[in-house]
């Protein structure tokens, strides 16, 4: 059975093919939404999920979220005694929907296809197939984002020739991917985005706008926010955001110190202060659609994914840069994996689905480092030479002829590049070749430089020196910040010693995590009221007896949803 997976920066999902339709998977607590989040819990066992972002706000030095944004970076994050990369934790997320889907399925799960947003780099590529495989899962196929919300909308269904746009805002990252559809080919025509643009940066907005506004950073005279009362304010911030998708306005309100410090927030304000994230998704659509050379008016559908979409300005911004409304008859949240599901049923060739040939583009320019001549007989070097540019379908090939530069120069040296910049030293290093030439004086030895790019997102630089018909290659196959092997199997040796909290008893852990989160909210008799239960709860859990821990949950439910508590459970 092969898998489809949305690994997402705030939530991720699974979803299968199964009796010609996509199926959302549950987890263990019922819903489709597995939080992003790992945690380490008091006594050292891997919390994820549900249960890992209640304790974000009681546990922040223990808890990791957002790690996504981080693939492809050798950046670790501290959780009690052991440090964690991005693909680890990635991987943590990845089991665990692996055995919701097991569970859900009755049945072994091994392969999945994991999408990733359409602008990710080879790096970050290479690492997500890494936390598939520390996961135990064998990953059958990278799925861009937005081709997989295309897929989930049935657009390879119809028999027209059409062109359409996917706009994709998550939590952590935006895409927008212009794709054809002509003779059973959907064909990827440009793709951009910006892998640090999302919801949480909306959030982050409000975050600071009530820092300001409501009186409170006044109040704390110059100091820090711990990491609890972030998160507390960070939670706060997130309510208010997706109020305003119901209402035109809401008040916000938090306590410190004893005292409540509150700031109302309207739609209209609210657009005002994300003006410059507005802009930031502006820029990606009118790179698309230039790269693309397809006019907003000659679009036949606009697709809306991903559940920063929610958002009335995000869907507003939309209407008016295409001048029509955008498709949003599937919840934003679940079209990426109910795309995955389509693309893992594609696979199994599935005589429901009509085959569809999906064609790909490259994200990014690739490229080496060249001198230019700035006067006569003067050069400066670190020049960036694209060989393969930007949304060029792949496979691809290409050459570029280079001529050595100094007299009796006797090695040549090719630095490879990924990016766009037009000095080398703002793009991605990828790696270099160098060899002997024979010295003769400047101009004199040539070589072409060829460029091959796959599917599968591997480089191959061959170097072809003129007129000696020598051949030199590099195999681009690992980044700076990507695991090697060997350190895949030893992170799995590792993993492998962690306490991970059985499946079958996270709902009772989740529930004390969020009876704690509430807990840090009230004050007086109220919190102490929750305390007894919260002692009561844990002192049935104890005892491990099926029958008592039913009523005992539904007690302690009860109470936090009396307590005003609803928003935790």
């Amino acid at each position: 059975m092969i898998i489809g997976i949305d690994l997402g920066t705030t939530n991720s999902l699974a979803a299968v093919w199964r009796d010609g339709k996509a199926h959302l998977v549950p987890n263990a607590l019922g819903s489709f939404l597995t939080p992003s989040c790992v945690g380490m819990d008091d006594d050292g066992t891997v919390l994820t999920g549900e249960a890992a972002r209640a304790r974000l706000q009681t546990h922040p030095h223990m808890t990791a979220a957002m790690f996504k944004r981080y693939m492809g970076s050798e950046r670790e994050t501290q959780l009690g005694a052991r440090k964690f990369r991005p693909e680890e934790l990635s991987s943590m997320v990845l089991r665990a929907l692996k055995e919701d889907a097991e569970a859900w399925l009755g049945e072994p799960v091994e392969e999945a296809i994991i999408t990733v947003p359409a602008y990710f780099s080879d790096a970050q590529r290479k690492a997500t197939r890494v936390a598939g495989q520390l996961a135990g899962l064998r990953v059958e196929r990278l799925l861009n984002e937005p081709t997989a919300a295309a897929l989930a909308y049935g657009i390879q269904d119809t028999k027209r020739e059409t062109k359409f746009l996917v706009f994709d805002l998550g939590g952590g990252t935006f895409d927008v991917s212009i794709l054809e559809l002509f003779d059973g080919v959907m064909e990827v025509r440009a793709t951009a985005g910006d892998n640090f643009l999302g919801g949480e940066d909306f959030v982050s907005v409000v975050v600071d706008a009530f820092l300001s506004r409501s009186g409170l950073s006044k109040a704390m005279d110059g100091t820090e926010l711990n990491g609890t009362q972030r998160q507390r304010l960070r939670d706060e911030a997130e309510r208010a955001k997706r109020a305003l998708s119901d209402s035109a306005t809401t008040r916000m309100a938090y306590h410190m110190g004893g005292q409540q410090y509150s700031w109302e927030l309207t739609e209209d304000l609210f657009v005002l202060l994300c003006d410059h994230l507005i802009q930031r998704l502006r820029t990606p659509v009118e790179r698309a659609l230039r790269d693309a050379t397809i006019k907003a008016s000659e679009l036949d559908a606009v697709v809306l994914a991903g559940g920063a979409t929610r958002m009335p300005l995000v869907r507003k911004l939309a209407a008016r840069m295409f001048g029509r409304f955008p498709s949003i008859s599937l919840d934003p949240d679940q079209a990426v994996a109910l795309g995955a599901a389509v693309q893992a049923g594609l696979m199994a060739r599935d005589s429901a689905l009509s085959e569809v040939v999906m064609t790909d583009v490259a994200p990014y320019s690739l490229g080496i480092s060249v001198a230019r001549e700035i006067g006569p007989n003067k050069y400066e070097g670190g020049h960036y030479l694209p060989i393969i540019e930007r949304n060029s379908t792949v496979p691809v090939s290409r050459v570029e002829n280079i001529t050595t530069i100094n007299d009796y120069q006797d090695e040549l040296v090719v630095h490879v590049y990924q990016g766009e910049s037009r000095r080398v030293s703002d793009n991605v290093f990828l790696g270099k070749l160098n060899f002997p030439i024979e010295a003769k004086r400047a101009g004199e030895v040539s070589a072409n430089v060829r460029f091959t790019y796959d599917i599968s997102g591997v480089l191959e630089a061959e170097i072809t020196v003129l007129p000696t018909q020598e051949k030199h290659t590099l195999v681009i196959t690992e980044n700076a910040g990507v695991m090697t092997q060997a350190e895949v199997d030893k992170r799995l040796a590792e993993l492998s010693e962690l306490k991970i909290h059985p499946r079958d008893k996270i709902e009772n852990r989740t529930l004390v995590a969020q009876a704690d989160r509430l807990y840090e909210q009230l004050l007086g008799h109220e919190r102490e009221y929750l305390a007894q239960h919260i002692a009561a709860f844990t002192a049935v859990l104890n005892t491990q007896q099926p029958s008592a821990l039913r009523g005992a949950r539904e007690t302690l439910t009860r109470v936090m949803r009396d307590l005003g508590g609803s928003s935790f459970l």
